[in-house]
């Protein structure tokens, strides 16, 4: 039995596509974008399209941007001996919103995956080596996930920089700020244990 008219049915099918949403979810934003006035919607419409058409990849660090290069590595403010690699765009605004990164960034997008089917040929693993050929970067910060995926791309990807005489650092893992120890995994738990500093 049809619940929706066949428009409103295909909306909420659509929504439920994208990640995050099930069901009841995409149920209400159908019926939230049926409820709004024509130009809302049509504003909204247009909004994706344009975001889709003119995002595209830096040519040098692989992030999302709408000019090339983007305006993080056309910056004269950041410091160009610094790069820190994450594996997607939501990491660069992560990383951003902190205030306190100046140096430049390489987006993977990805992680070595072999379960996945995602070797070090299918992330932007060879566009950040060429940058580091250069000599001007001093360190490379990896910043992958702190996942079985993002550990070993980080290891990877150490292993080859190493050679260069460029410094590799992993940023630190552990209990977060305003966190219970008793609420935390043993893998956590034993990383904040390796990773303790003097105070």
């Amino acid at each position: 039995m049809d619940y929706y008219a066949v428009p409103i049915a295909k909306l909420v099918e659509e929504f439920q596509k994208l990640p995050g949403i099930g069901h009841k979810s995409a149920q209400r934003l159908a019926f939230h974008i049926i409820n709004l006035p024509n130009e809302k919607v049509q504003g909204l419409a247009n909004s994706i399209l344009e975001a889709k058409q003119k995002t595209k990849y830096c040519s040098v660090c692989s992030n999302l941007t709408d000019v090339d290069p983007c305006s993080l590595c056309s910056s004269t403010s950041r410091d160009k001996s610094l790069i820190c690699v994450v594996q997607d765009a939501r990491d660069v605004v992560a990383m951003e919103r902190t205030r306190e990164f100046k140096g430049l960034y390489h987006v993977l997008q990805g992680a070595i995956s072999p379960m996945q089917g995602i070797g070090p040929g299918d992330i932007r693993i060879k566009e950040l080596l060429k940058r580091l050929g250069d000599g001007e970067v001093k360190e490379v910060i990896l910043a992958t996930n702190p996942n079985v995926e993002g550990e070993a791309t980080a290891m990877y990807i150490s292993k080859l920089i190493k050679p260069l005489g460029i410094k590799a650092t992993r940023i630190a893992h552990g209990i977060p700020v305003g966190g219970d120890l008793e609420y935390a995994d043993e893998v956590t738990l034993a990383k904040a244990i390796e990773g303790r500093r003097e105070i």
